[in-house]
């Protein structure tokens, strides 16, 4: 078990704690919101939806409350971190009640033999609930540094939750889902946390060694081979997930985050080299021989090979549809609900709820979300710059690590980049499980910027001024 260290993490004298900032750049969040769920209604029934004044009150609620808990409990954090994910949610649900409203999508969950029930509404209890876990770890965590007694715990937790959907039925070609009965979670959201506690605090251990111990060879410092131990088991599990869960998605987050963490501690361009070099090595080996790689493989290097043909597969079919809402979306989109992303069928509010902004807000509106997703990421750096301790550097710039990550596999699949995951956009997509575990996630960013930026406390009057004052006669 690690030893929590004494270094301080108390900021600069006299920091504003910027409360009035946030609370500014909230309200300024959620006009955006409702605006955009009154353009929607708008768009496809010519008036106001009747639901738009329940979904202010329950945005201005949940905001407010998330905001009087960070006024209360982390009164310096940063002013930007909780505005940001609250209109990234507020607009999810907007456009998850846009696609609800689909003809096209009741008519397919007919087809598919089952009845058809609207996402918005859990999405809000869901997003309800979210901010309930954000209020929790920020009033039950009063110090980052606390989680890096639980290093080798969070490893432990972290297994648990990535080898369990092992033994539960696969959905949609892959095993990331723990079933029972009508509930059901997605541990891989959960998961990403505990694994950037646990590289955290072993890297707090073991980032001497393996920064200073290592052979020059052709410009670059090579790792000893007592050292590639931990890499290599990191590869091997991923590797694992990739081919006993078929998640694509949760094994490139699961080494990706590793290798970044790795290389901001030991500030070794190698590790990134090897890192691309077995990564590529094991997706390309894994897609030789597994048939659901392969089909997303072939779905990534030709969209259009099957389209429109009888029995043609789910995931080319649907990558296809996206790349055309991109295209018809053009520079400023068609408008909010004048789209026909709903084509993609039962994954348009999921995995691919960003083509639905491509084609209906255009590539301005792509441009103005991934800005907002990549001011999040920011902010976490930020944070981690600000931090004064080692591990709360490494636990935020893990944190922005797997934020981006995800966000980079989601948006890189959708678009064509690279094949398609089976992750879901934080806060934009349908999903309890990542809306939970990404409002704790940006609940832990928001603890280590207030330790981070809490001014220092007043010195403590010397008990040896008396003696030394100069007495005049």
């Amino acid at each position: 078990m690690s030893v929590v260290t004494n270094t301080t993490t108390i900021g600069a004298i006299d920091a504003p704690s910027r409360r009035n900032t946030e609370l500014i750049m909230m309200v300024f969040a959620i006009a955006i919101s409702v605006f955009a769920y009154a353009n929607v209604g708008l768009a496809i029934d010519g008036k106001l939806p009747s639901g738009m004044l329940g979904y202010g009150a329950g945005l201005v609620l949940l905001g407010g409350v998330a905001h009087l808990v960070v006024r209360k409990f982390a009164p310096y954090a940063d002013p930007l971190l909780l505005p940001l994910a609250t209109l990234l949610n507020g607009l999810g649900l907007v456009l998850i009640w846009r696609l609800d409203q689909s003809q096209r999508l009741i008519q397919d969950a007919a087809r598919r033999g089952y009845t058809y029930s609207p996402d918005a509404p859990k999405q809000l209890l869901y997003s309800a609930i979210g901010v309930a876990f954000f209020v929790a770890v920020l009033m039950v965590l009063k110090d980052h540094r606390v989680l890096q007694r639980y290093t080798y715990i969070s490893m432990v937790v972290a297994l648990v939750l990535l080898i369990t959907p092992i033994f539960f039925p696969e959905v949609n070609g892959a095993k990331i889902w723990i079933s029972l009965g009508p509930f059901s979670i997605q541990p891989g959201e959960f998961a990403k946390i505990f694994i950037a506690i646990f590289f955290s605090g072993y890297l707090m251990v073991k980032r001497d060694a393996l920064a200073l111990a290592s052979r020059r060879f052709m410009g670059m410092y090579l790792p000893r081979g007592r050292d590639l131990g931990p890499i290599l088991t990191i590869w091997a599990l991923s590797i694992l997930i990739l081919v006993f869960e078929t998640d694509l998605g949760t094994s490139l987050l699961f080494f990706g985050l590793f290798i970044v963490m790795l290389y901001v501690a030991t500030e070794r361009t190698s590790w990134i080299v090897f890192g691309l070099l077995m990564s590529g090595a094991g997706a390309v080996g894994v897609a030789t021989f597994e048939p659901h790689v392969q089909q997303r493989v072939d779905a990534w290097v030709d969209p259009f090979k099957n389209f429109g043909q009888t029995g043609a597969s789910g995931a080319s079919e649907q990558i296809a549809q996206s790349l055309m809402s991109f295209g018809s979306g053009g520079t400023l989109g068609s408008g909010l609900g004048q789209g026909h992303s709903d084509l993609i069928m039962f994954a348009a509010n999921a995995d691919f709820i960003l083509s639905t902004v491509g084609e209906e807000l255009g590539l301005a509106g792509m441009m103005a979300v991934l800005l907002v997703y990549g001011l999040i990421v920011e902010r976490g750096i930020r944070t981690a710059l600000a931090a004064r301790d080692p591990f709360g550097k490494l636990l935020a710039v893990g944190l922005s690590g797997a934020f981006a990550i995800q966000v980079f596999v989601v948006a890189g699949g959708v678009m064509g980049l690279i094949p398609l995951s089976g992750m879901t956009m934080p806060f934009l997509a349908y999903g309890g499980s990542s809306v939970l575990a990404n409002w704790a996630l940006i609940a832990i960013l928001i603890r280590i910027s207030d330790t981070a930026r809490r001014p220092a406390p007043a010195p403590a009057p010397s008990p040896d001024a008396e003696m030394t004052q100069v007495v005049r006669p």
